[in-house]
């Protein structure tokens, strides 16, 4: 399954998505970016663009594709996840259906409640790290592996 993940930057803060409303949902009270599934025919951009309108209300402008992330699971499909950061965008927030959205000063996401993994590709967005393929492997909700570029690093 193909997705898109985008993390909308303003004044040194993420917008973020605190997933409470959805019925079964992987994502379950996790804090997560923006975005969602592909649609047939749509490109990583195309798609990043529209879940964003979907979920926000913004528009994003030239948003930054800054990785892939492959998602194993032993309760799950794998996923891949094209990874983009937004700092140009218009509009004015909507209300989402799937969850809270809210504006997290970078410095307080370790309070939140992420998926391990997502505090790695959220440094590698922070240290500015060129484009890049993660491979996170997890069991439950227990992440198990890591591998940066092709070298695990956990």
């Amino acid at each position: 399954m193909n997705t898109t993940l985008c993390y909308i930057e303003q004044n040194d803060a993420y917008l973020m998505l605190h997933r409470v409303k959805k019925k079964n949902d992987v994502n379950q009270d996790k804090w997560i970016g923006v975005g969602g599934k592909f649609e047939d025919g749509e490109s990583p951009e195309e798609c990043v663009c529209r879940e964003a309108l979907e979920e926000t209300g913004l528009t994003l402008h030239r948003p930054e594709y800054r990785g892939l992330v492959t998602f194993v699971s032993d309760k799950w499909e794998t996923e891949y996840m094209h990874l983009f950061l937004a700092r140009d965008f218009s509009g004015s927030l909507v209300e989402c259906d799937e969850g809270t959205l809210e504006w997290v000063p970078k410095s307080r996401l370790e309070e939140l409640n992420l998926w391990e993994g997502d505090y790695i590709f959220l440094n590698l967005l922070e240290d500015q790290v060129p484009f890049f393929s993660l491979k996170l492997v997890y069991q439950g909700d227990t992440l198990t592996q890591a591998v940066l570029n092709g070298e695990r690093i956990r």
